[in-house]
């Protein structure tokens, strides 16, 4: 058992500083090589940072373990709009027209459309594919119109070409080896307490893939920059379900467990219109919002654990 939890801690750990190398080390290329900073804000800092996730859940899913390659997905988009959007309103008022905007209706449809493949039964090959056409769709609008992020300052410090593509070797090896790491903990820990595989994909893998875009999302807030950490949450929760999701059903075909069902996809939906409906209802998210946010991701996270044991 202590080695299980050695490899769970390692892999968080291999995961989010292979993580964040992986981003500075591309953004590193990408400046070097003149894409301009838009492209290099949707692509590789708002999409990046999902790295973690796609890699731990093809991983699972080639290891035969669809509960946390799907509970990877859901789990991180709850965690992304529960506890990361929370608290980077809790550290600064949440006002983002982008919420409310185009990306903020595409994310909440996004959320339905998993919800609607979940329902079926499997992520199918077909489906996965549908689901990558839509974020190839998504990106080239995106850009056409001239959306995207900028590039927060920390990340993006000029580096030599020859430092961005070691940064980048380093950060994808770690990357690999922290999902595979974390991946064979987590079932191993899941199988000795008797719990399914799905509620260890939704608890302890969704919110360690998830750290990378809590660490963009609180700099973001810390530098009252409101607008990219929602940018960073958002992106990500659509990049999650139309790509990984994607990407990993057309490598290989996710049959969904039946505990996947029911409480998480219902919690799915409300988080992704819980900060719709704030901005909508009140012109921001509120520190009290934030906090209250948080709490019920903890709320969450506590009753999957019970209902578990």
């Amino acid at each position: 058992m202590l080695v299980d939890v050695l490899f769970v801690l390692g892999g968080l750990t291999a995961l989010v500083f292979g993580g964040d190398a992986l981003v500075r080390g591309s953004v590193a290329v990408a400046t070097r090589a003149g894409l301009s900073p838009l492209v290099i804000g949707l692509t590789l800092v708002g999409f990046g940072t999902s790295v973690p996730e796609l890699m731990t859940s093809l991983i699972a899913a080639f290891d035969g373990l669809p509960g946390i390659a799907l509970g990877n997905v859901v789990g991180s988009n709850i965690a992304n709009i529960l506890l990361i959007l929370g608290l980077s309103a809790v550290i600064a008022p949440v006002v983002a027209a982008a919420i409310k905007g185009p990306d903020g209706w595409v994310m909440l449809g996004v959320t339905a459309l998993c919800v609607g493949l979940m329902l079926m039964g499997q992520v199918g090959r077909g489906a996965g594919l549908f689901c990558v056409v839509l974020l190839l769709t998504y990106l080239f609008v995106t850009l056409r119109q001239g959306g995207g992020a900028p590039v927060i300052a920390d990340i993006a410090e000029n580096r030599p070409l020859w430092m961005g593509f070691a940064l980048f070797l380093v950060g994808l090896a770690g990357v690999v080896l922290g999902a595979k790491l974390l991946v064979d903990g987590a079932s191993a820990i899941a199988a000795a307490f008797n719990v399914s595989n799905a509620v260890i994909g939704l608890t302890v893998v969704a919110a360690g893939t998830s750290l990378p875009e809590l660490a963009t999302s609180v700099i973001a807030a810390r530098k009252g920059q409101g607008e990219m950490a929602v940018g960073n949450v958002i992106g990500s929760n659509i990049f999650n379900v139309l790509g990984i999701l994607g990407i990993t059903a057309v490598v290989h075909p996710l049959a969904v467990p039946a505990d996947m069902l029911g409480l998480n996809l219902w919690v799915l939906l409300g988080a992704a219109v819980t900060p719709l409906v704030a901005i909508m209802a009140f012109g921001r998210i509120s520190r009290s919002a934030g906090l209250a946010m948080v709490l019920g991701y903890a709320a969450y996270t506590a009753l999957l654990v019970i209902r578990a044991l």
